[in-house]
């Protein structure tokens, strides 16, 4: 995050404020496509009680830190990217257990506001403003730094995948399930709700009028979740161990697609592309 910090300027989040629409319009398709399109999915595969539950905790689940790393490779709208996931995560406080409670149909699913306040402003906020000072101190430090930052990023995506799914991988019964068929349909499932996910973002920003670069954000936002999240939430049923499978499994998937779609755009990009005020 704070390699992304590097890249920015004040004037970027002022332009940001000044297009507050794109926000709203990535807040909207975050907690509308993802949630609503992994229930209909887990309901028409006819996933079992706790991997329909697995699934529909990653559709409503806020956007990921990943995805501005993603967004940062793919040559997004950083700024945007950043002030996306903000604003979902804060609003994860409500949203994720409203939509968990009404699409599970479970009551009493906990969220710790606290930690995730906490966990936006170390993971995502601090480190960015440690980049932007950075930045505006030196910023020819910052632009031969800015060479290898999306290497490292890569590397970065790797890591998160890797963390989370060694988290859920001592369990026999997940490692069971995931070596049967029925492993294959919730991989195939999970696949398909973040592909949607990716595709009906980037429509729908184009639809609305989104530039180049905010419809890519919008896109990687929408497809891209905090399936960490979904994996803490998973201890709230019962069963648990197979409730956090898909999150364990979306967390590789959607980093996948995510960083192969940043390539394709990339190498896309002869030049910045055209950012619509």
């Amino acid at each position: 995050m704070t390699s992304m910090g590097m890249t920015l300027s004040v004037k970027d989040f002022t332009r940001i404020f000044k297009s507050w629409q794109y926000v709203l319009l990535g807040f909207v398709a975050q907690y509308s496509i993802m949630p609503f399109t992994a229930a209909l999915i887990s309901k028409f595969a006819g996933l079992g009680t706790e991997m329909a539950t697995g699934l529909i905790l990653v559709g409503c689940a806020p956007g990921g830190t990943a995805s501005n790393i993603v967004t940062m490779i793919g040559e997004g709208d950083l700024a945007l990217s950043i002030m996306m996931t903000t604003a979902s995560t804060l609003a994860a406080i409500i949203m994720t257990p409203f939509l968990i409670t009404k699409l599970v149909g479970t009551a009493g699913v906990a969220v710790q506001s606290s930690d995730l306040v906490l966990s936006t402003l170390n993971v995502v906020l601090l480190p960015v403003i440690v980049g932007l000072l950075a930045n505006s101190q030196r910023p020819d430090v910052c632009t031969a730094a800015s060479k290898f930052t999306p290497s490292l990023s890569v590397l970065l995506v790797a890591l998160i995948c890797g963390c989370v799914s060694a988290a859920n991988s001592s369990s026999s019964q997940a490692m069971g399930l995931l070596s049967s068929g029925l492993g294959l349909k919730l991989l195939g499932c999970i696949v398909l709700l973040h592909s949607i996910g990716f595709l009906v973002g980037y429509i729908l920003a184009i639809v609305c009028g989104a530039g180049t670069q905010q419809a890519r954000t919008i896109s990687i936002e929408t497809g891209m979740q905090n399936s960490a999240l979904a994996v803490v939430l998973s201890k709230h049923f019962p069963n648990a161990q197979l409730c956090a499978l898909p999150g364990a499994l979306s967390a590789t998937c959607h980093s996948l697609i995510g960083s192969f779609l940043a390539t394709l755009w990339r190498l896309q990009s002869s030049k910045p592309p055209k950012v619509k005020e």
